[in-house]
């Protein structure tokens, strides 16, 4: 089952090779939810796992996204004591503009410039 949280990006960490043949990549999400009277935050710590940690590439820290991310939880075992590990895996990553902020469109989902765009290319 797969989900999605839409918030800003916080932290992009370097990729990290775990082993000859694998290697993860995190990074945090800011989201910020008002309920009630009070204004919570919360910072949300995905990783990428091999090809997708290249997802993070085209995204900076402060920009508006939408993750879609798989929960994996693993069991392990030293020296007689068990503990559980909880990721949230990220496989897709969204640019994403809120509704308000370009007049009053609806919410839409964009794909981040590539490096050889510049500013006023459209991507058609």
């Amino acid at each position: 089952m797969s989900y999605e949280l839409t918030g800003k990006i916080a932290a992009i960490y370097p990729v990290m090779q775990r082993s000859e043949t694998f290697k993860t990549r995190e990074f945090v999400v800011e989201k910020t939810e008002d309920i009630g009277s009070r204004t919570i935050t919360n910072y949300i710590k995905f990783q990428c796992v091999q090809d997708k940690t290249a997802l993070l590439d085209k995204f900076k820290n402060g920009e508006e996204v939408k993750v879609h991310f798989n929960i994996k939880g693993t069991k392990w075992v030293k020296d007689g004591r068990e503990n559980y590990i909880t990721n949230l895996d990220a496989w897709r990553i969204e640019g994403f503009v809120p509704s308000g902020a370009q007049g009053s469109a609806p919410e839409q989902f964009i794909d981040p410039p590539t490096p050889d765009m510049g500013a006023d290319d459209l991507p058609f």
